[in-house]
């Protein structure tokens, strides 16, 4: 029986244009690992399965999966079972994977045996330096409770045996509940300031449709809704706190960012109040949380987060 590679990358694709997608499978082509070390699953969401003729001539083995309109998350989950690398890098079709620095991450990898380890997205090309440099190992939770974790400026890998149940990634295209859950059962958490992932911003523009927005806010209250049903260990629950409280207060901020309504954001906060999410409780947060929070609990200093939040 042959050895499992160390690591699958999984390749979500939505009618992804062929060049696209042929500079990210280079970007992972081009790292140092041996074809035994290296899975690769593309799992394509959308219409056609155009890019199947461009993999056809492709002298590396990958896996192409086609599964039509069904979602990001069935199309990840789908992946997921059939993958079977120890670690699993998720990657969009747009995107690209930095040789240094993600290279750095695999040496953690291959020489700490993490089961989960963070590193840095960026938009720009030039922040790919590789400090040498990383924290671990520790708990999830304990990194948790002590930092705010922006998953649109996090790139992360994971260990597959952590992913114990349909129920665990039924939601993995929602990073945030997803990345919480990872962090909770982590006993070797690792994290590294190395920006490693390259996120394509025609990604980041396609969020200024309103209805994106719309479907956005609505999907954020149903994770924080679903994280607060969590049952996990009086020892966690702090962490958990904390994790809920930050992204309700992201939350927040956004409804004021996208709607410019007070009276929207007044009924979104009376809403929140009837779920268990509002009002927000006194933590360890960094300055600008500690601030929001004070702010959006009086109604005079409330209306001044409408010309300070753009």
């Amino acid at each position: 029986m042959s050895a499992k590679p160390l690591i699958s990358f999984i390749v979500y694709s939505h009618d992804a244009e062929p060049a696209n997608l042929r500079a990210c499978l280079d970007s992972i082509l081009q790292l140092s690992l041996a074809d035994a070390d290296r899975e690769i699953i593309i799992v394509d969401n959308g219409e056609t399965s155009a890019p199947l003729s461009m993999l056809l001539n492709n002298e590396y083995e990958i896996t192409y999966i086609h599964l039509k309109r069904k979602g990001a998350s069935a199309a990840y989950a789908l992946a997921l079972r059939l993958s079977t690398g120890r670690y699993v890098q998720l990657v969009g079709s747009t995107d690209r994977l930095l040789r240094a620095p993600y290279e750095h991450c695999l040496d953690i990898a291959r020489y700490h045996n993490p089961d989960v380890m963070f590193y840095k997205n960026t938009d720009n090309a030039a922040d790919a330096t590789t400090p040498f440099t990383y924290e671990g190992p520790m708990l999830g939770s304990t990194y948790m409770k002590g930092n705010t974790i922006q998953a649109s400026k996090i790139g992360y890998m994971f260990e597959k045996s952590l992913i114990v149940s349909e129920e665990f990634n039924e939601r993995i295209a929602n990073k945030n509940e997803f990345l919480t859950k990872l962090l909770l059962r982590s006993e070797r958490f690792y994290y590294t300031d190395a920006y490693a992932y390259l996120a394509s911003q025609q990604t980041a523009q396609s969020a200024a449709d309103g209805s994106i927005h719309a479907n956005r806010l609505a999907e954020t209250e149903k994770t924080l809704v679903n994280m607060l049903k969590l049952v996990v260990p009086e020892t966690d629950r702090p962490a958990l706190n904390r994790r809920i409280a930050q992204l309700t207060m992201d939350y927040l901020c956004d409804v004021i960012r996208t709607t410019h309504d007070k009276k929207t954001l007044v009924k979104t906060m009376e809403r929140l109040a009837r779920k268990g999410l509002y009002p927000l409780p006194d933590r360890n947060y960094t300055k600008k949380y500690a601030y929001f929070r004070k702010m959006i609990g009086n109604p005079i200093t409330r209306n001044l987060l409408f010309y300070l939040i753009k």
